[in-house]
């Protein structure tokens, strides 16, 4: 049965091309918003948290600052609306999940760049 479903999402569901990035980066995510009749580009910066599950069921976690509260978006990486994902800042951290980092205030919530 699995494989079935494996099948069918690797047949059907168009996959983009997006960056590889990981946890501790921080990038911009584009995304397309429908107001009525209209369409616009909307643009979401923060720190990935975490990319939970495979296949087309891929989803990633964003956090951002806005003012003194954090505001955290998840994103399907299939998701018709997305445009592009544009890597800012590769970060390094030593787990694939950094729940932590939402506990973390001021300078200790600064992530070290990764060199290249």
């Amino acid at each position: 049965m699995e494989s079935l479903v494996k099948f069918v999402q690797d047949e059907f569901v168009t996959r983009k091309d997006f960056p590889e990035f990981a946890a501790g980066d921080t990038i911009t995510v584009y995304y397309e918003i429908k107001e009525g009749s209209k369409t616009r580009t909307q643009f979401f910066r923060g720190v990935v948290i975490q990319r939970r599950g495979s296949g087309s069921s891929e989803t990633f976690t964003i956090r951002k600052m806005s003012g003194s509260i954090g505001v955290e978006r998840i994103f399907p990486i299939n998701l018709p609306a997305l445009q592009k994902i544009e890597i800012n800042k590769r970060g390094a951290v030593r787990r694939a999940r950094i729940y932590y980092f939402r506990g973390l205030t001021g300078k200790k919530a600064r992530i070290k760049e990764r060199r290249h």
